[in-house]
């Protein structure tokens, strides 16, 4: 028997009606220079697949972000940037470009204090704010920025 829909959107002429929806296969991009408009040369681009800045005092509080899940702070100046389940890093094999400002927020200048890799995973990158003084201590900072490139 036919299957008609009415004017109102009723399907008629079944007893029974079975649906398949195929699920989507989701693969990583390849982008080149000619999907960027601005780029000129043959070189490949890798663009940032995440990034985030955040306010390291006190309660950690993410300013802004991309594919960033969220940050967790694991003591003074001690804090692991983690990336969303569902859009995590192929490998650990990525890129850090960690900076940060001063610890009572009174500059932003993001190259006053060294940052040190100290983990680095699929999902996550763990990484210690050094005093710009001594570089022997670790410190919050008002303002931290993460970039990871791969």
């Amino acid at each position: 028997m036919p299957i008609t829909i009415n004017g109102s959107g009723t399907i008629t002429g079944a007893s029974t009606l079975a649906t398949t929806v195929a699920s989507p296969t989701l693969t990583t991009p390849n982008i080149n220079s000619a999907q960027f408009a601005t780029v000129t040369g043959t070189a490949p681009i890798y663009p940032c697949r995440a990034w985030v800045n955040f306010n390291g005092t006190g309660t950690v509080a993410i300013r802004g972000s991309g594919n960033v899940d969220y940050i967790t702070d694991n003591g003074t100046g001690d804090y692991t940037v983690n990336f969303p389940a569902a859009s995590v890093m192929p490998d650990a094999n990525y890129s850090v470009s960690a900076s940060s400002g001063s610890p009572d927020g009174s500059t932003t200048d993001c190259t006053r204090n060294p940052c040190r890799i100290t983990s680095q995973t699929a999902s996550a990158v763990r990484y210690t704010v050094m005093s710009g003084a001594s570089a022997a201590t670790s410190v919050d900072v008002a303002q931290s920025c993460v970039a990871i490139f791969r």
